[in-house]
């Protein structure tokens, strides 16, 4: 027989040969995986307990490992831990240098499960983290947005539909949507983290352990409130990290859209914004540059973290039952469309807290064109004309102004009662920007009423949510 004494791998016993050098370089997750190492060790320390408890190690031992762990993250913290070139990945780097510290009680700790269980464990406690942070971040936006609507209540800007000038809303009722699309955000992180929170270890490679393992121990020590209930699903499920991809998306969606509206208020043909000089650039070439270089870059992002969905969804879609190799892919995916995502929301707020508006360039906006032209037919609908020959008299308006390159701001009453006759003194008052706003009266309107109520709301909701 035919023996390996190389006993660099864990798993060397089965082989005669040692593995090829650009085989090690090629299936080595350890590049981007050692990122782990804080979960990693947590949940080792936890397995620690669990074996003791189960008998499987003695309270020495036990205590031995945990003393092994903790100073192999101190080692991992302050960047002085001895890596080998033999390491696989992060689980097994810690497991040999703990077994270097301590001696052979350190070949136990892997005990009782595979590196199958204790990746998605690791993985699990990593998100539980890090959603946590993402709705922090969106928490924090939603404050700049309303630190913004606190002080443009008296702002009023045309709404827009097609980009094309619609009716005239004020730019707190603008802000606050923004609001209401990350409260979505933040529903949908709090809906995943549910599916996170759920505990594998103790699954094994896929048929569960031989040893009286207390799982329900281990979830406690843990803090999960619940345990996977098939160890062969738990240790090839990925779909939470599918979905935490999906809704990472859906958030940078959101900020692609607003970044889209920085870039074109901010252009000399809108004018409505002024970026802070800190968020933007100039050109090598051209000195009046001023570029908007950082909505522009979280909206090219948003690209970036929909492959990493579509990169996830397309290694799931054909693995089978149960543990493969390819989910070593999903990792780096991950990391890094959680990164981008926590700096794009870090940044957006601070943009978003600076932000200067052009009232002046507002007003003139909404006295050049047709805003309020809804008003008028609206008026004549209250007057009991069929909405649709209000629409169309009103569009007779706009033409006839249009032709003679004024606005409905220069139409006199006479020239309303020569297109319609239901068309009263009381017409005129429709013109007015004030008016328009404050008619919107039902709830999710733009009336000041409405706008500052919703306004008062969230700010209510989101002092009680950061003191819970």
């Amino acid at each position: 027989m035919k023996i390996n004494n190389q006993k660099s791998k864990a798993w060397a016993g089965r082989f005669t040969e040692s593995t090829h050098a650009f085989v090690e370089r090629f299936t080595s997750s350890l590049p981007f995986d050692q990122q782990l190492f804080e979960y990693d060790i947590l949940g080792s320390l936890a397995h620690c307990q669990t074996l003791e408890k189960a008998k499987i190690l003695t309270r020495a031992e036990c205590r031995s490992l945990m003393r092994g762990l903790r100073h192999v993250r101190t080692e991992l913290r302050e960047r002085r831990f001895p890596f080998a070139d033999s390491d696989e990945d992060v689980h097994m780097a810690v497991e040999r240098r703990v077994t270097e510290l301590i001696g052979p009680v350190g070949g136990k700790l892997h005990t009782g499960r595979s590196r199958n269980d204790q990746v998605t464990l690791d993985l699990r406690l990593y998100l539980r983290d890090h959603l946590q942070m993402v709705t922090l971040r969106l928490q924090g936006l939603q404050r700049a947005f309303l630190q913004q609507a606190r002080q443009t209540t008296d702002v009023i800007l045309p709404g827009y539909t097609h980009l094309q000038r619609a009716q005239p809303v004020l730019l707190t009722h603008h802000f606050l949507a923004y609001v209401e699309m990350l409260e979505r955000d933040h529903a949908r992180v709090q809906d995943t983290y549910k599916r996170v929170n759920v505990m594998p270890l103790g699954s094994g490679a896929l048929a569960g352990t031989n040893y009286p393992l207390d799982r329900a121990f281990t979830a406690k020590v843990l803090g999960f409130p619940a345990l996977t209930r098939n160890s062969m699903d738990a240790v090839s499920d990925r779909d939470y990290v599918a979905e935490t991809l999906g809704v990472l998306s859906i958030i940078m969606m959101h900020l692609s859209r607003l970044s889209e509206e920085l870039v074109l208020w901010s252009s000399e043909e809108f004018s409505f914004v002024d970026l802070p000089d800190g968020f933007c650039t100039g050109s090598s070439m051209m000195p009046q540059k001023k570029n908007p270089d950082v909505p522009e870059l979280i909206r090219g992002k948003t690209g970036r973290v929909y492959g990493h969905l579509f990169s996830i969804m397309t290694t799931l879609k054909g693995l089978p039952l149960s543990y493969n190799r390819d989910l070593q892919e999903d990792k780096e995916p991950l990391f890094d469309a959680m990164e981008t995502v926590l700096e794009c929301l870090t940044v957006s707020a601070e943009l978003i807290q600076r932000l200067q508006i052009r009232r002046d360039v507002l007003t003139d906006t909404l006295q050049s064109g047709f805003v309020l032209a809804t008003e008028l037919a609206d008026y004549l609908v209250q007057k009991g004309v069929p909405f649709r020959d209000a629409h169309r008299v009103v569009g007779q308006l706009v033409r006839h102004c249009t032709e003679h390159k004024v606005t409905l701001h220069d139409l006199s009453f006479a020239d309303l009662k020569t297109v319609s006759p239901h068309f009263s003194q009381d017409a005129m008052a429709c013109l007015t920007l004030e008016g328009a706003i404050d008619r919107k009266t039902q709830i999710g309107g733009t009336s000041r009423k409405q706008v500052v109520r919703q306004m008062h709301a969230w700010e209510s909701r989101l002092a009680k949510r950061s003191k819970g």
